[in-house]
């Protein structure tokens, strides 16, 4: 049997997961939205010597949650890699029209099993990438949708994983600890028990994408992220969202309002590096895999640093803090800085950007962008 290829029941179950050096996969029993498998009707797919490997094929990758923060930049790191028709990108919401002229996009709700179902048949798809999520703040003030939205769909995406047998990838986040984590540094396996419903939605999903891959060889893959930064999008109700929003302020009135102290100190990472570790781990070979779930790391820093770092650039800058006691309570629950050293050891992951890079390339690149548009810049 070769190595890093994957044999799956088509149509019915991911029984197997990639094989490496050698591995046999384990055949077990499953049944999962109206399908039931047994190890006798599927021993036939276990021959070494039965069956005929395919010749590689570029992945078909679906992303899910496409139009928030992350969704459009992968897409256009993946089409470059694997060619436009092979990455489409999904939401709920009406694409811009720059979106439309990228590259394939449809509606895809991941409520509706139906719809999503429909969609990996209908366009052989192999990859998924579900990003679709409310964040920790958004969370909070509408506990019922997230559970909806960030479990319920989670759980769709999985049954859907196993009987199309896809790769998948669910991205975590810094919000998955709690208070009773090792902050300074928090490693990959410990105690989280973290206090959000975006939290808890997200454990739940590294700890059922786990035990997936190990009991029917579903092909998981998590990455747990710290704060992202980017211009891509507007804050989206994150708790780390004043980390993008200080620098429209700063080239836009002056002031920047914190809603955190400015000693609160919080793992962040610019979005090129963010990208980059995503099709880096998706790309690596399972037998390189020792977790199923991963830290990766950039930088940590506090408002207050990353103010002084604008200052050097716009020195007019003004910064007030007026604490928030929700957001200020979750950012008091998560880790100060993640370890990554499995990351690193394992897939060879290894961030580019530093504070000093990420300030310089978020105020080009938005300075560029309210030039182009007419706007302003202070």
């Amino acid at each position: 049997m070769l190595p890093s290829m994957r044999f799956c029941v088509p149509s019915a179950a991911a029984l197997f997961g990639s094989l490496c050096h050698g591995c046999h996969s384990r055949a077990r029993s499953l049944s999962f939205r109206g399908f039931s498998w047994s190890p006798r009707q599927i021993s036939r797919w276990n021959g070494r010597d039965s069956i005929d490997l395919p010749p590689a094929e570029n992945p078909r990758i679906l992303i899910t949650g496409g139009l928030g923060q992350l969704g459009v930049g992968l897409a256009e790191i993946l089409r470059k890699q694997y060619g436009t028709e092979n990455v489409i990108l999904s939401d709920i919401k009406k694409a811009p029209p720059e979106v439309y002229r990228s590259g394939p996009f449809v509606y895809a709700d991941v409520l509706d099993y139906k719809n999503l179902r429909e969609l990996v048949v209908n366009n052989r798809i192999t990859w998924l990438v579900h990003y679709s999520a409310l964040l920790s703040v958004v969370g909070e003030a509408n506990v019922a949708l997230a559970r909806k939205i960030n479990i319920t769909g989670l759980h769709n995406v999985l049954d859907l994983a196993l009987e199309s047998c896809l790769r998948l990838f669910v991205p975590s986040t810094i919000g998955a600890f709690g208070p009773s984590s090792p902050r300074d540094p928090t490693p990959d396996l410990c105690v989280q028990r973290p206090r959000t419903i975006y939290g808890v939605s997200k454990v739940h999903g590294e700890l059922m994408g786990e035990y997936l891959h190990h009991r029917y060889g579903l092909d998981f893959r998590c990455l747990r992220y710290p704060g992202v930064i980017s211009t891509n999008t507007q804050p989206g109700g994150g708790t780390t969202d004043y980390a993008v929003q200080i620098f429209h302020d700063a080239l836009s009135t002056g002031h920047h309002e914190c809603y955190l102290r400015a000693d609160t100190r919080l793992p962040m990472m610019h979005i090129g590096d963010c990208h980059r570790a995503t099709v880096e781990f998706m790309q690596a070979p399972e037998c390189q895999l020792s977790l199923r779930t991963y830290n990766i790391a950039a930088m940590s820093f506090t408002p207050e640093e990353v103010a002084t770092e604008i200052r050097k650039h716009l020195p007019h800058l003004k910064v007030t803090y007026n604490p928030d006691s929700v957001r200020q309570t979750i950012a008091d629950s998560w880790p100060v800085r993640f370890d990554d050293s499995n990351a690193q050891r394992d897939w060879g992951w290894k961030s580019t950007y530093g504070l000093e890079e990420l300030v310089s390339d978020m105020l080009s690149s938005i300075r560029d962008k309210k030039t182009n548009a007419g706007l302003p810049v202070s």
